[in-house]
C-alpha cells in the first residue's frame, strides 16, 4: 500500500555534496515524521536525522553541521543534503517514515529499500 523509494546514492569523493531523495507513494492519509538512517558494514543501523511534519529537524552529532534534512510535503518527499562527506559516512542510507494509511487510525512505520553511498578518500 505504501512505498518509500530512495535515490541519489553512489560513489562520491571525500568532500563531495550529494543529495538523497526519498519519495513516498500509496494510500497515504498523513505523512508524519520522516527520517534518514544509515548502516555501515559491520555496524548497527543508526539515526542520521529526522524532520517532523512541521519541519522541525534533529541530527546525529556525527553529521550535525554537514547534513541537512528537508521535505516537500506536496511531493511527499524527504531530502538529505550531504556536504563535506568523509569516508566514514560510507553506508547504506535508509529512508524511514511514520505514515497514517488512508482508512487507519494510527500511524505505522515504513522503510525504503536503502541506497548505497560510498565515499572514496
Amino acid at each position: 500500500q505504501v512505498q518509500l523509494v530512495e535515490s541519489g546514492g553512489g560513489l562520491v569523493q571525500a568532500g563531495g555534496s550529494p543529495r538523497l531523495s526519498c519519495a513516498a507513494s500509496g494510500s497515504i492519509f498523513r505523512l508524519n515524521t520522516m527520517a534518514w538512517y544509515r548502516q555501515a558494514p559491520g555496524k548497527q543501523r543508526e539515526l542520521v536525522g529526522s524532520i517532523s511534519s512541521r519541519g522541525n529537524t534533529n541530527y546525529a552529532d556525527a553529521v550535525k553541521g554537514r547534513f541537512t534534512i528537508s521535505r516537500d510535503n506536496a511531493k511527499k518527499t524527504v531530502y538529505l543534503q550531504m556536504n563535506s562527506l568523509k569516508p566514514e559516512d560510507t553506508a547504506v542510507y535508509y529512508c524511514n517514515a511514520a505514515i497514517i494509511v488512508t482508512g487507519n487510525l494510527f500511524e505505522s512505520e515504513y522503510w525504503g529499500q536503502g541506497t548505497q553511498v560510498t565515499v572514496s578518500s
